[in-house]
């Protein structure tokens, strides 16, 4: 299989997790596992019980505190290391805007033998502005050199609007009366979490206008959103109006959401769709949803990306599944003849690096 092009995910605990806390990353709830179970009882969990013990002198499918023992013994940084440096993925594209104790791009990139580059969260760098810049003509002066100093450098900018509002947003900017008024509210409430609407719409057209992709969580996540407002169709008025800036788009995860995000990549031409995050959840039916992006999403716009966060192991899933999945996939369709061997292979290439490649 070719090298793979992380497209979106995010760093690594710098230092060991107790069981508690590694099981809180097998999963997006904030509660408890079902009584007499863990977060190791799920597709997600069996998965890295399959694919991680090998690369850390274990056998596949041991049991969870066999495996989290042999990682305690060698250490946070060792135990990355083997993960990382085994994922398969040369170059990853990290979405610094999650908290906790977490490397750092450049730190991903040694760990893993490979290359980094930062995506930028709009909505957190709109938040740190706001902590120095509380008049709101002076906010919205900064937050222009603020997105315009993060373009020079940057590979991309994301969005969690879906978390904060929801994407049922009004597609066009906001006016300038329109925007102040909105800041003034925000910074006199104490400018915390940013949620007002008009300014969220601010931020995904300044961003747009820099002309760099931009990336917005669709689907599944954890309890802070509501699933049925994170709907990549419903961003479909928002989609026409931005397309004359040239700005690309890039509708994360998806699922269960995944097929209307492979339709918009298919009839808009500045759209591209992700697989990252469904296919690690879903686990032993990797093949079955991956096959379900192949649809619809033109094979020049279909992403991989593991949206790996806090655990290594999440990168060594994420793309574990989806290349066994592809695998099994193209063998299946050059088999029957559906496809030819050499356009499986040139596929292949796409999705895994060549799209991320060049979008990016």
């Amino acid at each position: 299989m070719p090298p793979l092009v992380d497209h979106h995910c995010h760093g690594v605990l710098r230092s060991d997790p107790d069981d508690a806390v590694f099981e809180s990353f097998l999963t997006e709830s904030d509660a408890p596992a079902a009584p007499g179970t863990s977060f190791f009882d799920s597709q997600l969990g069996f998965a890295v019980r399959r694919w991680c013990p090998p690369l850390l002198g274990l056998e596949p499918h041991c049991p969870p505190e066999v495996y989290l023992a042999r990682r305690r013994e060698l250490g946070a940084r060792e135990a990355n290391r083997l993960l990382l440096s085994a994922s398969g993925i040369t170059t990853f594209l990290v979405d610094t805007g999650l908290p906790g104790d977490l490397t750092s791009p450049a730190e991903l990139a040694e760990l893993s033998g490979g290359t980094a580059r930062e995506i930028v969260r709009l909505e957190l760098l709109a938040e740190g502005i706001a902590a120095e810049a509380p008049d709101p003509d002076e906010f919205l002066a900064a937050l222009a050199d603020a997105i315009g100093a993060a373009a020079r450098t940057a590979a991309g900018f994301k969005s969690v609007a879906g978390y904060r509002h929801g994407l049922d947003l009004a597609p066009e900017p906001p006016g300038p009366a329109e925007l102040r008024a909105a800041t003034a509210d925000w910074l006199a409430a104490g400018a915390g979490r940013l949620a007002s609407p008009v300014l969220l719409r601010h931020l995904l057209w300044s961003a747009a206008a820099t002309g760099l992709p931009l990336q917005f969580h669709t689907g599944f996540g954890d309890p802070d959103l509501r699933l049925h407002q994170c709907d990549p169709l419903l961003l479909t008025d928002f989609i026409r109006a931005v397309r004359p800036t040239g700005c690309r788009l890039v509708l994360l995860h998806g699922y269960p959401y995944h097929r209307g995000a492979g339709y918009l990549a298919q009839v808009y031409p500045h759209v591209y769709a992700d697989m990252g995050l469904s296919l690690s959840y879903t686990g032993a039916r990797a093949e079955a949803v991956l096959a379900e992006f192949l649809e619809l999403s033109p094979f020049g716009k279909l992403l991989f990306s593991t949206d790996a966060y806090g655990l290594a192991e999440l990168y060594v899933v994420g793309a574990r599944l989806f290349q066994d999945a592809l695998d099994r996939l193209l063998n299946g369709w050059t088999a029957s003849g559906s496809w030819s061997a050499r356009d499986a292979e040139r596929v292949a290439g796409l999705v895994s690096a060549g799209n991320a490649e060049r979008l990016y």
